[in-house]
């Protein structure tokens, strides 16, 4: 528009368009019209002269003038004011020099980067990114988990519908069968498809915190190279999150699983007696000698699988845990393990030595059996092996030894809670917890104080009962139970508002 309020138009006849900025009519109006701001930069890092910083949208020259010298303030610290990269654009940079991470490590970083911080947060300039943004991506994630949750009830529930539709037709007696039966288990099956293909994945609070620290690191990499003034994932919030402490299987907790089928804790531990209960069942089985090893000695289950014949001394009775094999979506490698201090020399009990010495004969009988028969045999040097020399899946491992304790009818434990059996025992035999630090091969004593505060019962009773032998009393029989306070008992007693003498006291 001109200075009258007439349109101005082009060579064709049609109205010009563009910022009217200060010739806008409605300027004067307190209500119309925004503040922008444009400065010009310090010189960058070569002293040349940079692009000037331009931002608008502000409501008062007053807010205009504070960004601009915030503005200011971060391109004088060194920080690109200018940089219009995405938060997945940066990402994915951040992610491609991380070469030092291992490689499980990689894996789940680049879960969390393609599965939640670039479809929640992707778009979102890095430069414009606060901690608002992640806070409200958790809150999203957390609300994502109620559906999941309930995607779970519906998928059992289709489940159980499934399972009694296909007993009713199976257990009909009648034949032919009736057709309304089978059709009836045919769309049974087609409602769990569908109550399965629903999404039903939920993240936990350990997975949370483990995705904090993700997104943490990389912000706190965007700060060092200045494309960020600061880490924002610092300030995040999320529901405390407390490591699983291990419980005992005892009588009473075993009853109740009974009866419900629900586990006292994530992390259990089977009691001396199911130790040995299981144990003996096995005894026949051929990964006896490795579950044996990490019922007494705590290896990780990768430890065990990838455990070479190379760092065994059976001569010395020792094996130097060096490396691990590691499984993701049934993809194995071998790996150091998971901290510096799991690079440790343990060492072995007088039966496990014999068991693993036994061990090797019999793999030394496989393979010379295996090449007779002109077979290949697999030379992978790993102490525990298929008949081949082939190494063992450590899923494999995993998915045997929840069939094993299934068929045994033993409270179920994970394979990992192996190694919480072997700190257990040894806490209870008197071990140091920091000799179990080191059997364990954990990053800190304290991480292993805190885990294995929970110990077998007849243990704790000791710790109970000891502090009342340090007390000396007149009558060891009123310890003992046999008398009752005030009944006849020699040890003199205050009555309510009478003080004793001093031959009394």
């Amino acid at each position: 528009m001109d200075k009258d309020g007439q349109p101005i138009l082009d060579g064709d006849g049609n109205q010009k368009t563009g910022h009217l900025e200060k010739n806008c009519l409605k300027l004067k109006r307190r209500d119309h019209g925004s503040w922008y701001y444009s400065i010009e930069l310090p010189p960058g890092p070569d002293g040349k002269r940079q692009p000037r910083a331009k931002k608008g949208g502000f409501r008062t020259k007053a807010d205009a003038a504070a960004a601009a010298e915030k503005t200011w303030k971060l391109a004088e610290n060194g920080v690109d004011v200018l940089n219009e990269e995405t938060f997945a654009d940066y990402l994915r940079r951040w992610f491609a020099k991380r070469v030092d991470l291992k490689r499980s490590t990689r894996k789940s970083y680049e879960d969390h980067i393609d599965r939640i911080f670039i479809p929640y947060l992707g778009a979102t300039k890095l430069l414009s990114l606060r901690t608002r943004h992640l806070q409200s991506m958790f809150e999203k994630l957390w609300a994502d988990n109620e559906t999941h949750a309930e995607n779970r009830r519906k998928a059992n529930l289709a489940l159980a519908a499934e399972r009694a539709a296909y007993t009713a037709w199976k257990d009909h007696e009648e034949r032919p069968r009736p057709r309304e039966l089978r059709a009836a288990w045919q769309d049974a099956k087609a409602a769990l498809r569908e109550a399965r293909a629903l999404p039903r994945h939920i993240t936990g609070p350990g997975t949370q915190s483990k995705i904090l620290n993700a997104l943490s690191s990389a912000l706190q990499d965007a700060v060092t190279e200045k494309a960020i003034s600061e880490n924002w994932a610092k300030h995040v919030v999320l529901p405390k999150h407390v490591r699983p402490k291990p419980l005992v299987w005892t009588s009473a907790r075993i009853e109740a699983w009974r009866q419900t089928g629900e586990k006292p804790s994530k992390v259990m531990v089977w009691m001396p007696e199911q130790i040995g209960e299981f144990l003996d069942a096995v005894a026949e089985h051929r990964m006896y000698p490795m579950f044996h090893l990490m019922v007494f000695r705590g290896l990780r289950r990768g430890e065990a699988v990838g455990l070479p014949w190379a760092e065994t001394d059976l001569t010395l009775g020792t094996v130097h845990i060096s490396e691990q094999l590691v499984a993701s979506s049934y993809e194995v490698w071998a790996d150091t393990p998971k901290s510096q201090s799991g690079k440790r020399t343990i060492k072995l009990d007088s039966e496990t030595r014999t068991l693993l010495q036994l061990w090797r004969e019999r793999q030394d009988k496989e393979r010379a059996e295996w090449e007779v028969h002109d077979k290949t045999w697999n030379r992978t040097g790993l102490v525990f092996t298929w008949e081949d020399g082939s190494a063992y899946h450590p899923e494999y491992l995993t998915h045997m030894f929840t069939q094993l304790i299934k068929k045994l009818g033993l409270p179920p434990v994970r394979l990992h809670d192996l190694r919480h059996c072997a700190a257990t025992l040894s806490l209870a035999a008197g071990l140091h917890m920091k000799a179990i630090q080191t059997l364990l091969g954990h990053a800190s004593y304290s991480l292993t104080a805190d885990t294995y505060t929970s110990v077998l019962p007849q243990f704790e009773e000791a710790q109970a009962e000891a502090p009342l032998a340090l007390v000396p009393r007149r009558s060891p029989a009123r310890r003992e139970g046999a008398q009752a306070p005030g009944e006849g008992s020699a040890v003199p007693t205050v009555e309510e508002g009478k003080v004793p003498t001093e031959d009394a006291a």
